[in-house]
């Protein structure tokens, strides 16, 4: 499994970070929901380089040219509730993708909120067969969630390629993900932070995404 971190390079993704880590900036949903999808965006770029490309004959106004576009059959596919804004910015990249959304969400099973379990209780997708597939969730601490969600879309059928995409991931979640998905899987990630704390959120990253995003639930 290859890891793209792209809090390793020189990007304007580092200074939406900062912003959504920054505890007065998370007093405004909408600035915040905006930068979650500005970091699906230039994730969604980076990642296109990475794609097959065919050349196809572009008629202008006044002539012809060859342009190389890619010819990947794409499947962009999110985790509800939290996934939403950084699922639309993989959108805004790939318009022409297919989508694909699982609800999969993590529950404590002892008081303490300690013990994490994950539960999928649905999803729509079309056929991944032959597909490059994208499951873009914000958040992998424990990594339950998108192992659920890559298993529950893999009963549509075996994609060509898979990337999983988040903003931040940790250590303790990428070893679960690893051991869910194929070998020639791609992580990207805006960051990697060190761990998480004892109720399983990470450490320091920006608290709940979707509370952040849509308003507390309870």
């Amino acid at each position: 499994m290859k890891i793209v971190n792209l809090s390793e390079q020189n990007t304007i993704v580092n200074l939406y970070m900062s912003e959504i880590r920054d505890r007065k900036y998370q007093q405004n949903r909408m600035l915040f929901r905006n930068n979650i999808r500005r970091i699906g965006e230039m994730m969604a770029y980076e990642l296109s380089k990475t794609l097959e490309y065919k050349t196809k004959n572009v008629t202008t106004p006044l002539g012809n040219i060859d342009i190389p576009l890619p010819k990947d059959d794409i499947i962009v596919a999110t985790v509800l509730r939290a996934g939403l804004p950084f699922h639309e910015g993989f959108l805004r990249v790939f318009d022409h993708a297919d989508n694909a959304f699982v609800s999969a969400y993590r529950m404590y099973t002892n008081r303490e909120h300690t013990e994490v379990g994950v539960h999928a209780e649905y999803m729509a997708a079309p056929s991944t067969k032959n597909k490059t597939l994208i499951v873009a969730d914000p958040m992998l601490a424990t990594g339950g969630s998108m192992a659920a969600a890559y298993e529950a879309l893999l009963h549509n059928g075996k994609p060509a390629r898979v990337h999983i995409a988040c903003v931040i991931a940790t250590p303790e979640g990428l070893d679960v993900v690893r051991q869910a998905v194929s070998d020639d899987t791609t992580v990207w990630c805006a960051a990697i932070d060190p761990g998480m704390n004892a109720n399983k959120y990470i450490v320091p990253g920006f608290g709940d995404c979707g509370d952040l995003c849509f308003g507390e639930k309870l």
